[in-house]
């Protein structure tokens, strides 16, 4: 008599073996992935001593300001004069993003704009190189316009130029560029 395995031809032990393996590492990815987890070691500056005994070490995350209001409705970035500060608004009037920038020496006035021309990249005109420049108005004969530098650097002082660049923090202006298209509403509050 002779044994099963000379009775099978070659394909089909190669194929049982290839489809156990497959079965193991199957089973060792599931069990690996309800293993517990390692888990990073975080590093964050030592708190300073408490103003009282009964005061809290945990430091606290500042909440952002309010949408202004007055500040239209719908999908639409609000830059507030005064706050040095954008809101990007979704379609609900819910803000998904607030942060505050670094403004020109020309201010738009208070109203409601759209952006008219987007820029992927160029150099401002105070000379530093920028990118995600969005263009929304005119003021006092100078392009307003929402840019960060490439560098991430706040802008150099004007030295008595007319600026109308409304700087950003480089991630900021990442997600305004993702947020605001051609056409986009503006709305400038004081």
């Amino acid at each position: 008599m002779r044994p099963v395995a000379a009775l099978l031809p070659s394909w089909a032990w190669v194929t049982g073996l290839t489809v156990g393996a497959t079965a193991a590492v199957v089973a060792l990815a599931i069990q690996a992935d309800h293993a517990p987890r390692p888990a990073a070691a975080v590093t964050r500056p030592a708190a300073s001593a408490p103003a009282s005994p009964h005061a809290s070490a945990s430091p606290k995350t500042p909440t952002a300001p309010a949408l202004p209001d007055a500040s239209g409705e719908g999908r639409r970035i609000v830059y507030s004069l005064a706050g040095k500060r954008v809101w990007l608004v979704d379609a609900t009037g819910k803000p998904v993003r607030t942060f505050t920038v670094w403004p020109g020496t020309v201010n738009p006035q208070p109203g409601r704009y759209s952006i008219t021309l987007r820029t992927q990249s160029l150099k401002g005109s105070d000379g530093v190189e920028i990118e995600h420049v969005m263009y929304f108005t005119k003021a006092s004969g100078v392009n307003v316009a929402f840019s960060n530098a490439l560098d991430g650097a706040s802008p150099p002082p004007a030295n008595g130029q007319k600026l109308g660049g409304i700087r950003l923090h480089k991630e900021d202006g990442a997600a305004l560029w993702s947020f605001g298209d051609q056409g986009t509403r503006v709305a400038v509050v004081n």
